[in-house]
């Protein structure tokens, strides 16, 4: 195996200045807030992904602080609810989707051979919309505004009648403005992945990282219009008087929950699906060799992305539906199984065959497959439509669901920022941190919701604010609300590991763990223009072959044209082969004034300051008008015959 990177010989000293004039960004105010540099809005995702999961993991332990004795008074009912609907509604749609985008930001160019995403101005639009839309819905929880209904929010508990206030406005206008965020995002890695692949990687050279987010593209882009509509429904009814979810004016309360879990159900894999691919890119480095069964792992993801449109109706077996309808759901919630054990069995047959390299990232790996298939074991339960009734809305449900996004995804995410945290930042981690942090982390999720599934089974509820000593269940919270704390400990230390590494941690060199993939091709961080010579792919290993003289993509003075300016090429969509060159966008404030004048009209929309929020729509269009007018000059992009 040789680690030989992509060549940088025949680029001169000229070429590489140009590269780096054209990439460059000079450090100023405004470099900061105009770059659309995806490796600097990848790092700003992870970041503010990151500080909203700390909000949403305080919100969490003041609730296992409440519900650690019987009828404790840490927080008040009313505070109880907001802080259970915000953890929610934070860890889902604020944490979870734009963490694992913001892997997909720094890491998807970089690993297909680009120098940047296809749209880097929709890009940073995509990440100051998120900022935006998490600070809109976390600025409400000071005020006692914030949404209190539960992350899924039920109709009718969330109509205006039964819910007075600004809360689930909050809501429905914070997840419509989010939307906007993540469908901008799952277009963009759409068409990166398919046009700008690094000439000859051809579809089954493509990495399985790659294809999870491209995946989870489709998916996003399917599933979200059914959450927008509810949200949009449910502001109409609330505000404007509409009837939608109100069966004595023709509505239908069922509507909102069939809607949600349209939605609900594919986000599961949406979350979970981007993580497997960080398992499958990590295990390749730390086994010595690739994953076994790459065309199986495709198709599995691919199954996955489908299958998990026709389990809805899964998490509604309790809403009196026709029994005879639940058994189609039934089969398909068995069948999804089979594609997430066909992943399963070919990560434990590369670990077996490997020679495992016991680190940091791989001891996540080896905690995920753990957790992830325990998940997986109470997940099969529930497709049961018998045992599902039995054990709905009691702590089973909430101990299954952290099983699955704990283990299915945190894990995996801890497991990435450790693998990749070299390439990121330039440094390299204290292995002996990320030891301790590994375990407190594993021991401190299973010691909190394993015994969730007992009183769960011994008749708790969820969504309780309190409870009472006699049917025997305070034991068990107590020990669920001790582990809770250690788990806080252990995820303390992967921020304290990470931030050692940024100011004190050791210089990475490109490669540290012998990576496989095109990133690791780079320097660590890489330059602003990601590779100074576009790479040529002849394997699905391209790091691990040696390099030879042959050429598969653009010539040398194409490669010339390539340094002069801010370029990179597209590549046909099947095989990968070289079109021509294209033009990339500078740095531009266009995006932040966008998502700026979209949060004054949201803002608007929830004080109902429509006048405001008129005006806002105005600016609105005018910047998309200004960002879509042509330039003044022709279009310097080069047309290249392949």
């Amino acid at each position: 195996m040789s680690t030989t990177t992509t060549p940088s010989s025949g680029v001169s000293r000229e070429d590489l200045g140009r590269l780096a004039e054209h990439w460059g960004e000079r450090p100023s105010l405004r470099a900061w807030f105009s770059t659309v540099d995806h490796k600097r809005i990848g790092r700003r995702y992870l970041v503010t992904a990151g500080f909203f999961f700390i909000l949403a993991g305080l919100s969490a332990l003041v609730m296992r602080t409440q519900l650690a004795r019987p009828e404790a008074g840490v927080v008040s009912p009313q505070e109880y609810n907001q802080l259970f609907t915000m953890h929610g509604t934070a860890m889902i749609f604020l944490f979870a989707t734009p963490m694992f985008f913001g892997f997909g930001n720094f890491l998807v160019p970089l690993m297909i051979g680009s120098r940047d995403m296809a749209f880097p101005r929709l890009n940073a639009f995509g990440y100051w919309v998120f900022l935006f839309a998490g600070l809109f819905m976390w600025a409400s929880l000071p005020f006692g505004a914030a949404p209190n209904n539960g992350w899924f929010a039920y109709a009718p508990l969330s109509a205006e009648q039964h819910n007075p206030g600004l809360h689930m406005d909050v809501y429905a206008l914070g997840l419509l403005f989010l939307g906007i965020s993540t469908t901008a995002g799952a277009i963009n890695f759409i068409v990166t992945a398919l046009k700008l692949r690094a000439p000859g990687m051809s579809l089954n050279r493509v990495p399985l990282f790659v294809w999870a987010i491209v995946a989870t593209a489709f998916m996003v882009i399917f599933a979200l219009p059914a959450l927008n509509a509810d949200n949009a429904m449910l502001f109409l009814d609330r505000r404007f008087g509409t009837h939608f979810f109100d069966p004595s004016a023709g509505g239908n309360v069922l509507l909102w929950q069939h809607l949600f879990w349209i939605f609900g159900h594919p986000d599961v894999y949406i979350i979970v699906m981007p993580a497997l691919g960080i398992v499958s890119a990590v295990l390749p480095a730390f086994t010595r060799r690739g994953v076994v069964g790459y065309p199986l792992i495709v198709l599995a993801i691919v199954s996955i992305a489908i299958i998990s449109f026709g389990v809805w109706v899964h998490h509604m077996f309790a809403t009196g539906l026709p029994q005879l309808s639940y058994s189609f759901f039934s089969a398909a919630s068995t069948i999804i199984t089979i594609p997430s054990g066909i992943q399963i069995f070919a990560w434990l047959a590369t670990m077996l065959l490997g020679r495992l390299v016991l680190k940091v990232p791989l001891l996540f790996v080896i905690g995920f497959v753990i957790t992830f298939v325990l998940g997986g074991f109470t997940g099969a339960m529930f497709a049961l439509t018998a045992f599902d009734q039995q054990v709905t809305d009691s702590y089973f449900v909430v101990a299954h669901f952290h099983y699955v996004l704990i283990g299915g995804a945190v894990f995996p995410m801890l497991a990435g920022i450790y693998y990749w945290l070299p390439k990121i930042t330039g440094r390299m981690y204290h292995e002996g941190l990320g030891r301790w942090a590994f375990w407190l982390v594993f021991a401190g999720m299973h010691v909190t919701f394993f015994p969730m599934h007992l009183y769960g089974l011994f008749g708790m509820p969820r969504r309780v604010y309190t409870y009472r000593s006699e049917p025997g269940w305070d034991g068990w919270n107590l020990v669920s609300s001790i582990g809770s704390y250690v788990l806080a400990v252990g995820l303390l230390l992967v921020l304290v590991g990470v931030v050692h590494a940024v100011r004190r941690g050791r210089p990475a060199p490109p490669d540290p763990w012998g990576g496989d993939s095109l990133e690791w091709a780079t320097a660590s961080p890489p330059a602003p223009y990601n590779f100074p010579v576009v790479p040529r792919v002849r394997s699905l290993h391209p790091v691990w072959d040696e390099w030879t003289a042959e050429s598969t993509g653009p010539s040398a003075t194409e490669d010339r044209i390539l340094s002069n300016g801010r370029r990179t090429v597209f590549t046909s969509e099947l095989d990968a082969r070289y079109e021509r060159a294209v033009q990339m966008p500078e740095s531009t404030l266009k995006p932040l004034l966008l998502a700026a004048a979209l949060l004054v009209f949201f803002t608007a929309m929830l004080l109902s300051w429509y006048p405001v929020a008129a005006v806002a729509v105005l600016v609105v269009a005018s910047t998309i008008a200004v960002w879509l007018w042509p330039p003044r000059r022709p279009d310097e992009e080069l047309a290249v015959a392949a």
